[in-house]
């Protein structure tokens, strides 16, 4: 007799993993417009921005510790056409310290883990789109460079903090993206290839108007999940 007990399935997805021989990464289009059928060429946001941060960590000094091999970029969708409101986040792979695991209330805890062909990666870099897409040039320099400074010096997986109470953003945000700007204008002097961020000078509208269409990738939130049986271990 064959015993058909089934095991339940766990409660959480403790990794995701995408490419190599797997599923691929979820790509959307940007809502808002109804996609050109037949576009020459529609744009990829995330492949965009993905060779923007490498060059940034290339070019700039305070950002060299940084792997944009092992970065995540991808989009979520405005909830309204504001322009007040979430421009971008990025999110740690890791908690404090660079650690796997953290402990809360005498339960364990993991953040889970994202692959993309077959390596791991460190932090996920969303961008809220059309909102992002719609501000000032420099304002959106400013705003990939503030979620860049925001990945810690170790490149752990553990953001970058700061001593008192704003310990992501010193004690003064207005201070934080001021220093934003500086890092970004030293980024844009005598920049001998300004198509990496030409994109940047367009509004979504006319980004879509020009490309007949916006896409990116598009992943769930990492959650931070408990692990099993630990809330029993001290």
């Amino acid at each position: 007799m064959t015993d058909r007990t089934e095991v339940p399935a766990p409660r959480f997805v403790e990794e995701r993993r995408w490419g190599r021989g797997g599923l691929a990464l979820p790509v959307k289009w940007v809502p808002g417009r109804t996609p050109v059928q037949g576009a020459p060429r529609p744009f990829d946001f995330s492949a965009r921005l993905r060779a923007l941060c490498r060059d940034i960590a290339n070019r700039c000094p305070a950002l060299a510790h940084i792997d944009p091999s092992l970065l995540l970029v991808t989009f979520t969708t405005s909830r309204s056409r504001s322009k007040f409101g979430l421009q971008a986040r990025v999110t740690p792979m890791r908690v404090e310290h660079g650690a796997a695991f953290t402990r809360r209330r005498g339960t364990l805890y993991q953040v889970q883990r994202y692959f993309v062909d077959g390596v791991e990666m460190r932090y996920l870099v969303t961008f809220c789109l059309p909102r992002f897409q719609d501000r000032p040039f420099e304002q959106k320099l400013i705003t990939v460079f503030h979620e860049l400074y925001h990945i810690g010096p170790k490149f752990d997986g553990d953001l970058r903090r700061h001593e008192g109470r704003c310990r992501y953003h010193t004690h003064s945000k207005t201070g934080y993206d001021a220093h934003m700007a500086e890092l970004v204008h030293a980024y844009l002097a005598h920049h001998p290839d300004p198509s990496l961020f030409h994109f940047l000078h367009f509004s979504f509208a006319q980004l879509w108007n020009e490309h007949g269409g916006v896409y990116g990738v598009s992943v769930p939130q990492p959650k931070l999940i408990p692990v099993p049986g630990s809330e029993w271990a001290k």
